[in-house]
């Protein structure tokens, strides 16, 4: 059970500090005989000088942390190297103390610990979310490294979630909401099962106070029952596993707080409906003796159709493994009970501090050992994510184990997460089978690319050379690997065609200018740089290509910088290709925020005019193209989020708009007399009329006009008059032919 948040202990002293200190080197003494106990006691005095006479927020002196940071690791079993960084982890955030010092007096091991462990300063990002982001990728890279970083970091987190309780409200639910998304997955993830429960527990005191407190009154409640069921329910099968000469250590639990607020949430059912809210756990000697185990089990209670897990054959990505079943009793009262070896036990709940070896003083993994391959993975797929929002998105999606098992034709096995797709198993592959997919089978029965793959699939990915990724899959893909592949391979053909069509455009300007493009040396690609901010020539013909810039612009600089008169630029260039999809009237009343140099175009689509929600989207070759917001082509279009530009109308100007209508109208005598004197009386000029009798549904006759169109307010004015007219039924405008 977790540690009750509302509990306000007594404030510590220098003296109980350093009580739990000599309590600490006592456990670090027994546990590790053959270790320098002097790095431990000068670590602990250095700290407790320099931390001087500095207090948290409960009152009590700053290094009563660190010393229960250090705590937290020596029973997690921890190295001296771990404990010693335990002890000095906030002196580089918190005092004057550089990672240099450190490294001067307790080694590299510890230095580099220390400065892995240390958040970014508030200076090095522009926003707190950039700096969190921040952080995380640093604590990520260093944890590939070395995996004691993330260690400490949990302990850290643990003893602070311990007493969160001392802050205000605000900094309770955001560190406690961190906690959840962040650190006890990555607990998870290392199959740190006791940290993990304790820190989810913690949070969600703090995050929904009210469900924590019912769910725990209610367990607490029933205690008395629950235990006396356990304990009755244990003897009995203890008894039949010695006469089946299976030896057994059993325990029972009763679910974790946090784990039934889940089950509760997602299924919507009442307490008495957890399956498993109680359990036994069964710890033998063997994985054979694991399975006459469940047999057992099996002959003593009828098992719940679709509960048995089998762990062991199958480990999660953690390595977690042991036998789940959920069975019923004679009275119809339904438990689990699960069944592993003791190494298993142990596995479960340390994870990786249960397996990682301590080789002259160093802790390092087995080669083949596979428990952070998810952490490589990891910082593989974001190291190419710039975006902190994108990024903390996407580390919290990854480091939630909701995962799918699933087969090569071979019977490799390959863990994905739930809702993956045979896209996501190609990647999972291979980047280059993944790039020529066309089609999967799953079990031999072809499947859609979007098919979400299930528990014990044998998946066979169907390739033809030359193909390429589809921007539909980034809808249906569900792992990071895939998502960074398709969008990377995307932006590289996006940028060698804009490339390519930069290139046509300021050579066609050039001829027009009669400048010739290989004159050009280091001295004018600095202007471009300077004005344009573009360090290659690749870069410049890319920004072209994108529409970002005009080529009759770049030419006129690059006139000026060769001391020629920009004048000729101008005049030769006035009828550039660029320009004639753009009118000179919409760079009037329309621009990209935060630039003047980029060509604008009102789209065609939509023919948006002044005072309508804009949208901006970069079209290449031709700048950007404004929609209106209603436009039905914008959510299609701007699923190229980086393609997205942000444009405004421009105040002042008074260009007026041609508006296509169509009315749909019963013909009667004096309807087009009267037409015409609704539309005059709102100051609107009537460009253009044609009428048509009987075409439209129903028999409806149908006239269109081109308005000459100031603004949407006046649009809508002319429009609403229009529909006041005797014998009109539906006004709308329609596309320009």
């Amino acid at each position: 059970m977790a540690i009750d948040p509302t509990m306000d202990p007594p404030k510590a002293t220098e003296l109980d500090v350093e009580q739990r200190f000599c309590q600490l080197q006592d456990r670090v003494a027994e546990d590790r005989p053959h270790d320098d106990l002097s790095l431990l006691r000068g670590s602990f005095d250095f700290a407790f000088e320099r931390h001087g006479k500095q207090l948290r927020e409960s009152g009590d002196p700053y290094m009563s942390h660190p010393v229960e940071v250090a705590h937290i690791l020596s029973e997690m079993g921890l190295d001296l190297v771990s404990i010693v960084t335990g002890l000095l982890h906030d002196l580089v955030e918190d005092t004057n103390v550089s990672v240099a010092l450190i490294r001067s007096r307790f080694g590299p091991e510890v230095a580099r610990c220390v400065q892995g462990v240390t958040k970014l300063g508030k200076l090095d990002y522009y926003s707190a979310e950039e700096r969190q982001a921040g952080s995380f990728r640093k604590m990520l890279l260093a944890m590939v490294d070395d995996i004691r970083i993330i260690l400490v970091k949990l302990a850290d987190r643990l003893h602070n979630m311990r007493t969160l309780g001392h802050l205000d409200l605000e900094k309770q639910q955001r560190i406690a909401q961190e906690t959840l998304e962040i650190y006890a997955p990555i607990a998870l993830r290392l199959g740190m099962g006791k940290v993990r429960e304790e820190l989810e527990d913690l949070s969600l005191s703090f995050i929904e106070p009210s469900s924590y407190e019912e769910i725990r009154s209610q367990v607490e409640h029933d205690s008395a029952k629950n235990e006396k069921f356990l304990l009755s329910t244990e003897q009995v099968l203890t008894g039949a596993l010695a006469a089946a000469q299976i030896p057994a250590m059993l325990e029972g639990r009763i679910k974790r707080i946090y784990s039934i607020y889940r089950k509760l949430q997602q299924q919507n059912i009442a307490l008495d409906q957890v399956y498993d809210l109680l359990a036994l756990r069964v710890i033998t000697d063997s994985e054979s003796n694991c399975y006459a185990a469940l047999g057992v089990i099996h002959g003593l209670w009828r098992p719940v159709p679709g509960r048995i897990k089998d762990f062991i054959a199958t480990p999660r990505s953690n390595l977690y493994r042991s036998l789940h079943t959920s069975v019923i009793d004679k009275q119809g009262r339904t438990f689990e009970v699960q069944v592993r070896t003791e190494e298993m036990h142990q596995m479960a709940e340390q994870g990786i501090c249960a397996h990682w070896k301590y080789k002259e003083g160093r802790l390092g993994a087995d080669s083949e050992d596979s428990r952070i391959e998810w952490l490589r993975q990891l910082v593989e797929w974001q190291r190419d994510m710039t975006d902190p929002s994108d990024f903390l998105a996407t580390l919290k999606i990854d480091l939630y184990p909701e995962e799918v098992y699933v087969f090569t034709p071979q019977g490799k096995l390959l863990v994905l997460p739930r809702a993956a797709t045979p896209v996501d198993f190609a990647y999972a592959i291979h980047t280059e089978v993944g790039h020529c997919c066309v089609g999967a089978k799953a079990n031999g029965r072809i499947v859609p690319l979007n098919y979400h793959l299930r528990n014990g699939d044998i998946v066979e990915i169907l390739t033809k050379p030359n193909r390429a990724p589809s921007r539909g899959w980034l809808s249906s893909v569900n792992t990071s690997r895939a998502r960074n592949k398709i969008k990377h391979w995307l932006n590289t053909q996006q940028r060698e065609k804009a490339e390519q069509i930069g290139l046509k455009l300021l050579e066609k300007e050039a001829r027009r200018a009669r400048i010739s493009l290989e004159k050009f040396d280091d001295q004018v690609l600095a202007v471009l740089n300077k004005q344009y901010g573009v360090s290659s020539l690749k870069d410049l013909y890319a920004a072209l290509g994108y529409g970002k810039h005009s080529a009759r612009n770049i030419i006129t600089q690059l006139f000026s910088s060769a001391d020629k008169s920009a004048t000729n630029v101008k005049a030769s260039s006035s009828t550039s290709s660029v320009e004639s999809d753009s009118s000179d009237s919409d760079h009037q009343v329309l621009s990209v925020k935060g630039t003047d140099d980029i060509l604008v175009y009102r789209a065609r689509c939509c023919n948006p005019i002044k005072g309508e929600p804009i949208v901006g989207y970069v079209t290449r070759g031709k700048g950007v193209s404004v929609h209106s917001a209603t436009c039905s082509n914008v959510q299609r279009l701007l699923y190229e989020t980086d393609r997205r530009m942000d444009v405004e109308w421009a105040s002042g100007s008074e260009n007026t708009y041609r508006i296509h209508l169509v009315i749909q109208l019963h013909d009667r005598p004096g309807i087009l007399a009267d037409l015409s004197a609704a539309i005059s009386e709102q100051n609107v000029n009537i460009s253009s009329v044609e009428s048509r009798q009987g075409r439209e549904r129903n028999g409806l006759g149908a006239v269109e006009v081109i308005l000459e169109i100031k603004n949407i307010d006046q649009l809508n004015q002319a429009i609403s008059s229009l529909k006041k007219i005797t014998g009109v039924r539906h006004v709308r405008r329609s596309r320009p032919k």
